[in-house]
């Protein structure tokens, strides 16, 4: 009896943390899409919306930062570099409408991060499992090029995100801007933990997601970055990254779960 008294408390202490870490992300998601910090990228969020491209001309687009998407309980976070301008831009979700949402989301169905299929709307249906897929940047930035003063301006979302999710313990960083603020989000070096596709990082993070050695070693816990060329058309039309290339890294953060 003192075994299955010790197991309920453990299932509701693990519902109670479940509760408000969807509760900490909901008010977070609605924080990031009030967001109106950028003068720049404001104007050309809103820009690209007023104007849209013509095959999306009869929609409503998004217009607004994106908010981070997932499970509140997600064991691995992907990080990308922004929203696309005709894609998270318009539909309000991470990687969604835009080519490297194809291969993401294909990707992570394949190797059990996400159930259902990739509709490239938000209403799709597509759920994702032990994983939650946010940006460096949440407004698309003109020529897809943040400045590094947005870069800065943008990454207390990242790390309010990071310590939003209890469970973590991996983080998929897409291409060297996503890695860069992932290693200052916790006060650390980039130089110390080197940019590669391929490479793998251990990371000592806590909860609110500063440095290890700001808090007793009880509270800390390891985080590992896995790095990625970002999925992007650029990127897998030249070869730069291929289908293989990228599944190896989701199969490499899946082994490491």
């Amino acid at each position: 009896m003192a075994a299955d008294a010790r197991a309920g408390s453990t299932r509701a202490g693990a519902a109670g943390e479940a509760a408000e870490a969807h509760a900490e992300l909901e008010l977070l998601s609605r924080a990031v899409s009030e967001c109106r910090r950028c003068p720049r990228l404001v104007a050309w969020r809103e820009q690209v919306a007023r104007e849209r491209r013509a095959a999306f001309a009869t929609e409503t687009y998004w217009g607004r930062p994106v908010p981070a998407f997932g499970d509140p309980q997600a064991r691995v976070l992907v990080v990308g570099l922004a929203p696309a301008a005709h894609g998270a831009n318009r539909t309000g979700r991470p990687f969604t409408g835009d080519f490297a949402g194809d291969l993401l989301y294909k990707t992570l169905i394949e190797y059990g991060f996400a159930t259902g299929t990739y509709g490239a709307q938000c209403d799709d249906g597509l759920r994702l499992v032990s994983c939650a897929i946010t940006n460096a940047v949440r407004c698309v930035p003109p020529q897809n090029k943040p400045v590094p003063s947005e870069i800065n301006s943008c990454r207390p979302f990242l790390v309010a995100t990071i310590g939003a999710l209890p469970d973590l313990r991996a983080i998929v960083a897409l291409g060297r801007v996503a890695h860069e603020s992932v290693v200052r989000a916790f006060g650390l070096k980039p130089a110390i933990f080197p940019f590669a596709h391929g490479a793998v990082h251990v990371l000592a993070a806590t909860r609110s997601g500063e440095a290890a050695g700001t808090h007793s070693p009880e509270s800390e816990k390891t985080i590992t970055l896995f790095d990625s060329y970002h999925c992007s058309r650029y990127n897998t039309n030249t070869g730069v990254l291929t289908q293989e290339m990228f599944r190896a890294v989701f199969a490499k953060a899946r082994e490491r779960l």
